[in-house]
C-alpha cells in the first residue's frame, strides 16, 4: 500500500512538472535569462559591435561620481513620478475602488471600464490624445480654453518647456494607472465576508473608516499586495509618455526618467554596458518597494 501511494506521489509530480514546464521555459527565456545577461553586461563595456571587454565596476562607479544627468535629472524626476504615481497612484485607486464597491453592479461596471481602459491605451494612442490638449499654439485645447477665460495671453509651448513637461508626465501617468491593480482591489473589496463587518460591529467598530482599517483591508492582503507590486512595476517602467510627448532625452531632461536614459545609452548611444548597469539599479530599486510592500501586506504565517 506504501509503495502505491509512492507511485501515485512520483506520478502525480511528473505530471506536475510536463504543466510546469512551459511557464518555467518562457520565465528562463524571456525574464531570467534576461536578468542574468543584463547583470553580466553591466561589467563590460559593449558597443553592441564589438565583443564586450570586461571593466569591473567602472559603469557603476562612473554611474555615481560621474553622470551628471542622471544625479542631478533622472533619479529625481524618477523619484518624483514614482512617489506620486506609484504611491499617489495606488492610495487612488484604493480609493476609487471602495467608492465603487458601493455602488450598484450595473454603474459599478460601467465607472470600472471607464477607469480601466486609460491604461489599455497604446503610447501612439496617448501621445496624440494629449499632444493634441497640450498643442503649443492657440489651436491647443489647453491653450484655447485658458486664453477664453483669460488666464493666459498668449501660447504656452507646453511640451518644450521645462517648467511643465514632468507634472504633464506625471498628470498623464496618472490618468492611465487604474490597471490590473486597481481591477484587483475592487475584486478584493467585492469579495470580503459580511460576516466579518457584523462580527466587528459587535466588537465595537463604529463606522466605516474602522471597518476600512480593522476589516477590509486585513481581510484582503493579497490584493492589496498584488495592486502594490503592479502599481511600483508600473511606475518604475513608464518611460514611453516622456519619449512620445517630447522625444529622448526630453528637453533640458526635465521628464527624463531611469526608462529613459537606459533607452538613451542603450539605443540611441549604443553604449551597452552602461545602459546594462543602470538597468541593473532600476531592478535594484524596484526589489526595494517590492520588498517593503510585501512587508506591509504579505502574510506573516
Amino acid at each position: 500500500m506504501a509503495k502505491s501511494s509512492v507511485g501515485k506521489r512520483t506520478h502525480n509530480n511528473k505530471a506536475g512538472y510536463i504543466f510546469v514546464f512551459p511557464y518555467a521555459a518562457l520565465f528562463v527565456t524571456f525574464i531570467l535569462a534576461p536578468v542574468v545577461m543584463a547583470v553580466v553586461l553591466s561589467f563590460t563595456n559593449f558597443n553592441a559591435i564589438q565583443f564586450p571587454k570586461f571593466v569591473g565596476f567602472l559603469n557603476y562607479i562612473n554611474l555615481i561620481t560621474s553622470d551628471d544627468v542622471f544625479m542631478k535629472f533622472v533619479l529625481p524626476n524618477t523619484v518624483k513620478y514614482a512617489l506620486i504615481v506609484g504611491v499617489g497612484g495606488y492610495v487612488l485607486a484604493f480609493l476609487l475602488a471602495f467608492g465603487l464597491a458601493n455602488l450598484p453592479k450595473l454603474p459599478r461596471t460601467i465607472f470600472a471600464l471607464i477607469l480601466y481602459s486609460p491604461s489599455m491605451t497604446t503610447g501612439v494612442a496617448m501621445s496624440v490624445l494629449w499632444k493634441i490638449l497640450f498643442t503649443g499654439d492657440q489651436t491647443g485645447y489647453l491653450n484655447s480654453w485658458l486664453m477664453e477665460i483669460g488666464v493666459i495671453n498668449e501660447p504656452v509651448i507646453w511640451l518644450t518647456n521645462a517648467n511643465f513637461l514632468l507634472p504633464i508626465v506625471i498628470i498623464i501617468g496618472l490618468w492611465s494607472s487604474m490597471g490590473v491593480g486597481f481591477l484587483s482591489i475592487l475584486a478584493g473589496l467585492l469579495n470580503v465576508d459580511e460576516s466579518l463587518y457584523e462580527a466587528a460591529a459587535i466588537d465595537g467598530v463604529k463606522n466605516r473608516f474602522q471597518e476600512m482599517i480593522y476589516v477590509t483591508i486585513p481581510s484582503m492582503k493579497p490584493q492589496m499586495l498584488f495592486a502594490a507590486v503592479m502599481q511600483i512595476v508600473g511606475a518604475f517602467q513608464n518611460g514611453a509618455i516622456a519619449t512620445m510627448l517630447a522625444g529622448n532625452p526630453t528637453p533640458g531632461y526635465s521628464a527624463q526618467l531611469i526608462v529613459n536614459h537606459i533607452e538613451d545609452y542603450g539605443f540611441i548611444r549604443y553604449e551597452m554596458g552602461y545602459a546594462a548597469a543602470v538597468s541593473v539599479i532600476l531592478l535594484l530599486i524596484v526589489q526595494i518597494f517590492s520588498s517593503v510592500s510585501t512587508k506591509l501586506f504579505g502574510e506573516k504565517d
